[in-house]
């Protein structure tokens, strides 16, 4: 995903998740756009400091599968816990650092 397409997913409502399920991006209600770890709550920004730059890979964003797949036609959900941040099995993930 782009960061337009992941702003604007947000925007409209829509989960989306960096690497795997244990990331959310979310707006905060400065306006800034902001990648949480759910299960200890730390945050980075989505971009650089500038804006410009994704903290992560276009390919690691994903916008959540609904119970039917409405939400992601492409099916691009990594809901196997393969990516980033997670080992087999959903053991610990590496914490971000602010």
């Amino acid at each position: 995903m782009t960061l337009e397409d992941i702003k604007a997913a947000v925007d409209a409502g829509q989960t989306v998740h960096w690497a795997n399920t244990g990331y959310v991006v979310h707006k905060d209600r400065l306006g800034q756009y902001l990648i949480t770890y759910v299960p200890n709550g730390n945050c980075i920004g989505l971009t650089d400091r500038g804006g410009h730059r994704l903290n992560g890979e276009q390919v690691e964003f994903f916008i959540a599968r609904s119970e039917d797949g409405v939400e992601n036609p492409g099916g691009q959900s990594r809901t196997d816990g393969q990516g980033r941040g997670i080992a087999p099995g959903g053991a610990g993930a590496f914490p971000l650092r602010r």
